[in-house]
């Protein structure tokens, strides 16, 4: 009852691996203005995540930084360039 219920409520997995998580993708300027993970089966967690960037890269190239972290299984980032430092600001 509890691991369903876990599931159905998309408790987050693992506390350690969405501190992991940013650790790899907030680097070099880079921040995670948003970000899910949630258990999609036994040891499989999916991330969606958003990262806004002065010098945004592809997404292959955030991908590339959790490589080797045990569990994730589908993963979806978004990048966005940082408005307030390209004349976008409003």
């Amino acid at each position: 009852m509890r691991s369903a219920g876990a599931t159905l409520l998309d408790m987050v997995p693992d506390a350690d691996l969405t501190h992991d998580v940013r650790g790899r993708l907030e680097v070099a300027g880079d921040r995670v203005s948003d970000l899910h993970l949630w258990r999609v089966g036994p040891g499989h967690a999916a991330l969606l995540a958003s990262i806004v960037s002065d010098d945004p890269q592809d997404p292959s190239a955030y991908k590339a930084r959790l490589s080797g972290l045990h569990g994730l299984s589908h993963v979806t980032i978004e990048v966005l360039r940082c408005p307030e430092h390209h004349g976008m600001a409003a």
